[in-house]
């Protein structure tokens, strides 16, 4: 390996791990951040000095060499000085998605998990699965999940495993999904976001119609009529109380830290599951989990008991403290689907709710 890469805005949510993944694999890794230069976030730029990143000003002093792979968000301008050097200097320009899809393609095996909602929350159950497994998974998350995190990672949106396994949340937003070639593919649900209905039905169509498996939840009408194309014994099906489902999740009860349910694996003797995450729609996301590991072999036992030690995405129904009786709970959801699960999660609680949007 051995390259320079050059990270344009190295402290961003999907830069940060991809940077860490990158030079795990024995590249070396510079870059600059808006944020580095305006002051802000100075423990996160100390963390990556720290970690041996060479961090430069965003005015493109840091791009000299043609030798040297910058690397930007998928929304590239040529107004960024650094895009400009690397224009000037001929050095290689990717984009995110671009870097990510071809690592992810460059894995033997590899689950990539989409979908409108829940991805990031999958992501994390499938690496948790895997990781206690013993499968030595390298994954890269949307958000920081707090398994993985710890004093040494404080940002562990990325887990960094064996160049066997690849695991990474797939975006439809910018259409990246068409790059990505996984051998299961998961879609948790499929409604208007970011795209229209056609130009979303086409990339979730290529998405799927390339991978080995595909892990769809029979609850969504889009993922459902996909699950219709696809050929015998291709799709693995989850559902909340359908029985048609391969998996599927009976009695659901909320629990004070999460939720309780009945699990059916078609064939299989029904087992009980404790989450120590909130809502259906984290139950949901522990169907889609369990479908994809289950397609690598993982077994049923090994799986559910990591799922019960899974302790959620940073800013996902996250509670962040209680004072004077009051429980504070921060959560990211910006989208109808996604509010309205948040709220259904909120109401199965007892109590007043305050909540600002």
């Amino acid at each position: 390996m051995n390259k320079d890469y050059f990270f344009c805005g190295v402290g961003g949510s999907g830069m940060l791990p991809l940077a860490m993944i990158v030079q795990a694999q024995g590249n070396r890794i510079a870059g600059s951040d808006r944020a580095l230069d305006q002051g802000r976030t100075p423990d996160k730029f100390d963390w990556l000095r720290a970690h041996g990143v060479a961090l430069h000003p965003q005015d493109g002093s840091g791009v000299t060499s043609p030798d040297q792979i910058v690397v930007a968000t998928g929304a590239v301008e040529d107004t960024v000085p650094d895009i400009g050097a690397a224009k000037r200097v001929g050095a290689t320009i990717k984009t995110r998605p671009q870097l990510l899809s071809e690592l992810f393609n460059a894995a033997p095996t590899s689950i990539g998990v989409a979908g409108t909602s829940g991805k990031s929350t999958i992501t994390g159950m499938v690496a948790w699965i895997l990781d206690q497994a013993g499968r030595q998974p390298t994954v890269v998350n949307g958000a920081v999940m707090k398994n993985f995190a710890d004093a040494d990672h404080p940002f562990a949106s990325a887990l960094v495993g064996g160049p066997d396994l690849f695991v990474a949340e797939v975006d439809e937003s910018d259409g990246s999904i068409a790059r990505y070639d996984p051998t299961v593919a998961v879609v948790s649900n499929i409604s208007l976001d970011h795209k229209s209905m056609e130009e979303l039905r086409d990339l979730f169509g290529g998405f799927v119609g390339r991978a080995t498996t595909a892990v769809l939840n029979l609850d969504n009408p889009e993922t459902a009529a996909l699950a219709q194309t696809l050929p015998t014994g291709k799709a693995v099906t989850f559902a909340l109380g359908e029985e048609e489902a391969d998996l599927s999740a009976h009695d659901l009860a909320p629990l004070p830290t999460g939720m309780s349910f009945e699990l059916r694996l078609r064939g299989e003797p029904p087992r009980p599951v404790v989450l120590n995450v909130p809502g259906a729609h984290n139950v949901a996301n522990a169907l889609a989990a369990l479908g994809a590991v289950k397609a690598l072999g993982v077994s049923i036992e090994d799986a559910v008991a990591a799922l019960e030690t899974f302790a959620g995405i940073r800013r996902r129904l996250e509670v962040v403290g209680t004072q004077s009786g009051v429980t504070v709970i921060d959560d990211f959801a910006h989208n109808p689907d996604k509010i309205a699960a948040t709220l259904k999660t909120l109401h199965a609680f007892d109590g007043r709710l305050l909540i600002l949007f």
